[in-house]
């Protein structure tokens, strides 16, 4: 497939301090890349000189076929940083109207606004919005351009649990319509419930870039079977043929089994055992 992202040998340094070494990422049109790692990692640095922000020493980036260091790309590519700005005596309205004013075919703005949930402040002024409420407008000013590029930093911190849902809806939404994203988060179930890849960076090196079910080979790591026995003390085992124990146990208790859990190591679990190796 086409890459909206092609990175090589990517580095960057602060002051004989490596912060990116050696990087090598491909991400493909239409795909939701999340890319997690540790305060530190080198996460923000990347996705800083993928957004044309910072300057990399070397490597070769490409983002939508062109070096994110010109303009070329600028007007097709949608940013959500972790704090767009204040606009206090502005109107959502206003401000998003004025933000559509920066692209060459944007998208209706009050359609953007009734979409990140803030159909019922359009006319608020900004700084009478709660925290999640201006995370919301943030939202509305990267997808106003019709990105065909999206990079969300941190996107739905201060979102309650049902409006994290709603926003991940709308995050689908926007990959069905042809928009490829790249997402940073400190939410593993939200890397989880939307990215089709995750990678982990670690001490400036991408250390693995898998599915969220097969990272670190959770697919086919041991499972931990969990029950209770007949005197109703817990009891469990880990296992690599977790159908057979759970086939035993049934056996020897003529059926059900009381309190039968079958898990395997959650994202989390493989994610915290990666960045702990490398440091």
């Amino acid at each position: 497939m086409e890459s909206a992202i092609r990175v090589r040998a990517l580095r960057k340094t602060y002051q004989g301090t490596v912060a990116v070494d050696g990087v090598d990422l491909d991400v493909p049109r239409g795909e939701i890349f999340a890319l997690l790692g540790p305060n530190g990692a080198g996460k923000t640095t990347t996705v800083e000189i993928l957004e044309g922000y910072r300057k990399r020493d070397s490597g070769d980036v490409s983002v939508l076929g062109a070096d994110p260091g010109t303009a070329t790309a600028r007007d097709r590519v949608g940013i959500v940083l972790q704090g767009t700005g204040e606009f206090d005596e502005l109107t959502v309205g206003e401000v998003v109207r004025h933000f559509a004013r920066f692209y060459p075919r944007p998208d209706d703005p009050v359609a953007v606004i009734e979409r990140v949930g803030l159909k019922d402040k359009a006319r608020a002024r900004t700084h009478t919005l709660s925290g999640g409420q201006k995370r919301r407008l943030d939202v509305a000013l990267g997808i106003i351009g019709r990105p065909e590029l999206l990079f969300l930093d941190e996107p739905t911190t201060g979102f309650d649990p049902e409006a994290r849902r709603e926003f991940w809806q709308l995050i689908r939404e926007l990959r069905t319509g042809g928009t490829t994203i790249v997402l940073t988060t400190h939410y593993l179930e939200e890397a989880e419930a939307l990215a089709d890849r995750v990678g982990v960076i670690a001490r400036g090196r991408l250390i693995a870039v898998d599915s969220p079910a097969r990272l670190g080979h959770r697919e086919s790591a041991e499972a931990t079977v969990s029950w209770r026995t007949a005197e109703g003390a817990p009891a469990s085992t880990r296992t690599a043929t977790p159908t057979r124990v759970v086939s035993e146990l049934a056996a020897e208790f003529g059926g059900e089994v009381p309190a039968l859990t079958v898990s395997r190591p959650s994202l989390e679990d493989v994610y915290l055992e990666m960045i702990g190796d490398v440091a």
